[in-house]
């Protein structure tokens, strides 16, 4: 074990990865700000709906996000050119992840991915080669890394894709409905637009869909196969950026590659002046067993988190439970409509809610279909009338449509919603038995 982990390689794909890397948290930052992003979900919103537990945490007062984005842009250039690395590498992922917790309305698996890649960037010897570090101390230069560092991604690639796939196997995403549906607003696409709307193409989406996550890591790792697999992976990952337009995903997908070209490769196309280290010496840290340790924590938690949603009743398609930080991705579409009824509990008086009062547009399809919003915004609706002195129960009259079905009602009409209690390990009982296939 310990001359697998810790036999030494050339660390050029590592290097490289760092300004890649770097450079698409820059771009990522600064995109939000230019973008609206920001302005859309973190300014514009009365509040935000963070994830629970996590309430506390809201985006700070008038304008000031964007200046949080603009210094994340900046740790981002600092990464990249290997300035303080392992601060500026903290501090990003420290503050990358505030904005994850503080915000569910624009969650996606990118957004967990590269909270999750921040932090065990923190712990690579990433700085160790072109770098200011290195200018301003040459005992830090260093043309070789742990092979560890290299069996890092490739495990967390693995498992993100295997699970990926698996969550692709049920019968609407093979018989083509969630493609259909995921295409049809793209009619509109210069050249492809057309070829989107065809039965074949979205039968050919959605199988080579599960065929990429399927097999794409164990492809990359054969020599006779990695050719090929990355080729896939740019038509892929490049499709998935014009169609989907999912921000740095498929970029720092295709930098992933890196690690799986032969670092002499990697050297002579992007860091032809560094020397190539061949040595073949093993060097075994005295913090062996704890770093062996810590990483099996970790990757026995990535490894479950994906699973629990099989512990809850009900199907994760309606109830959702167990849907986040488990690489669901891009596997269903949803619809809803929702009414909220407030009730004086003193008076049994009926006190009328119009969401544009409240949420935004992204929020209020958040509340019409999503249970630990729905909850949430019940909490809100009876914190707000609790400032005015009025205790009041909140009664949600919500209809639900998955992957195009005929709506059905999605939450109990008779639970008063803001006096419930939500837990987090158990399936919240006012949320209706689905009549998915």
């Amino acid at each position: 074990m310990n001359r697998f982990l810790f036999k030494h390689i050339d660390n050029s794909g590592l290097i490289v990865f760092r300004i890649i890397f770097g450079l698409l948290c820059f771009l990522e930052s600064v995109g939000a700000i230019f973008t609206g992003w920001v302005k859309r979900t973190l300014i514009d919103p009365q509040f935000t709906f963070s994830f629970i537990g996590f309430e506390w945490l809201q985006p700070l007062p008038g304008d000031w996000m964007y200046v949080y984005y603009a210094i994340m842009g900046l740790f981002g250039l600092f990464i990249m050119l290997g300035y303080k690395y392992r601060i500026s590498m903290f501090m990003f992922a420290f503050m990358w992840t505030a904005t994850y917790l503080m915000q569910k309305s624009s969650y996606n698996n990118h957004y967990y991915l590269l909270m999750v890649l921040s932090f065990l960037m923190v712990l690579l010897p990433a700085n160790r080669y072109a770098s200011i570090d290195v200018k301003k101390n040459s005992d830090l230069k260093s043309i070789s890394m742990p092979s560890w560092c290299k069996w890092l991604f490739v495990l967390q690639l693995f498992i993100l894709y295997t699970y990926g796939a698996k969550a692709k196997l049920y019968p609407d995403w093979l018989d083509g409905t969630v493609m259909e549906l995921l295409m049809r607003n793209k009619s509109h696409y210069f050249l492809i637009g057309d070829l989107l709307q065809q039965k074949a193409t979205q039968y050919f989406l959605s199988y080579g869909g599960i065929l990429f996550d399927g097999l794409i890591i164990p492809l990359l790792l054969f020599k006779t196969t990695r050719k090929y697999a990355f080729f896939a992976s740019i038509f892929f990952h490049l499709f998935n950026s014009i169609v989907f337009q999912v921000g740095i995903f498929p970029y720092m997908s295709l930098a992933f590659s890196l690690f799986f070209f032969e670092p002499k490769i990697v050297r002579n196309i992007f860091l032809k002046r560094k020397d190539y280290y061949s040595a073949d010496k093993v060097i075994t840290p005295n913090h062996n067993t704890a770093l062996i340790t810590l990483f099996s924590i970790y990757f026995i938690i990535q490894i479950a988190l994906p699973l629990r949603h099989h512990f809850f009743k009900d199907n994760v398609l309606w109830t959702e439970e167990g849907h986040r930080l488990s690489w669901r991705m891009m596997l269903r579409t949803k619809s809803g409509r929702a009414t909220y009824t407030v009730v004086n509990a003193n008076t049994n008086k009926h006190i009328p809610i119009k969401l544009d009062d409240y949420l935004t547009k992204k929020q209020q399809r958040g509340v019409s279909t999503k249970p630990d919003v729905i909850w949430q915004f019940s909490q809100h609706l009876k914190q707000d009338f609790a400032k005015k002195g009025i205790p009041v129960k909140v009664y949600v009259n919500s209809f639900v449509g998955v992957n195009g079905r005929p709506s059905q009602r999605f939450i109990d009409p008779k639970v008063d919603i803001a006096n419930e209690e939500w837990h987090p390990f158990k399936h919240q009982d006012w949320i209706l038995p689905s009549k998915l296939d």
